[in-house]
């Protein structure tokens, strides 16, 4: 076990039993001519996101940490999106934009779209796991519960967009399957007024989860490596 430091208070986590989950690091949410753009969001917290994410994997992968990345995502019919019964028809941003702009049907989140695609600076290596999504958790109706369970994951290190959705709801019903749900707050990135994001951070330090920062994470594996040679 190694012991990270953590909002409220520090954890100890087995890095064997832990996993990165990089939540919808997706041009959609990240690049300019994305969804997020689009739709006038300020995405400039991506950037500095995005370089945390980098460290962040790399000292994950040297330590043989699982990475999972997940990816909204929906099938060019739309026949996995929902129909106009469902509430994810309703408010979902990409659909509801492709409604409202004639030009941009097809173009957001469609699988194998420049939009869904992750973005360039985190593309997944061979041995990282991707799992599609076509809702705001990653644990809706898709694999990642059974991929962490096989796995005897149980602990969650959680990167992406958007700090205050998708991350969000991740996260919640990590704890509610009784993982342990860390967020890396520089690593992520949230929509709309600053506080969304302060509000996520405050019900996962004090509810939810841990509050933790890429430098944390990479000192405590650096720790842990110097330790191992020592012993």
């Amino acid at each position: 076990m190694l012991v990270l430091n953590a909002r409220p208070k520090p954890l100890q986590i087995d890095p064997v039993r832990t996993a990165v989950v990089v939540v919808d690091m997706q041009n959609a949410f990240a690049s300019a001519g994305g969804m997020f753009d689009l739709a006038g969001f300020d995405i400039s917290g991506a950037a500095p996101a995005i370089e945390a994410n980098k460290r962040l994997l790399a000292a994950a992968r040297k330590a043989r940490m699982a990475v999972v990345y997940l990816q909204m995502s929906y099938r060019p019919d739309l026949s996995d999106a929902g129909d106009p019964s469902s509430p994810n028809y309703q408010k979902e941003l990409g659909m509801v934009l492709m409604r409202e702009r004639p030009e941009l049907a097809g173009r957001l989140l469609i699988d194998d779209s420049w939009d869904w695609r992750i973005v360039d600076a985190l593309k997944p290596e061979p041995s990282d796991q991707v799992i599609r999504k076509s809702r705001y958790s990653g644990f809706c109706k898709t694999g990642l519960e059974a991929y962490l369970r096989a796995r005897q994951i149980r602990y969650l290190l959680f990167t992406g967009v958007a700090t205050n959705i998708c991350v969000d709801a991740t996260a919640r019903d990590a704890y509610m399957l009784e993982f342990w749900p860390i967020l890396v707050e520089d690593a992520i990135n949230h929509s709309g007024p600053d506080f969304n994001r302060q509000s996520t951070l405050w019900n996962f330090e004090n509810a939810l989860g841990w509050v933790t920062s890429t430098d944390m994470v990479v000192e405590a594996l650096q720790r842990e490596a110097i330790e191992a040679l020592t012993t």
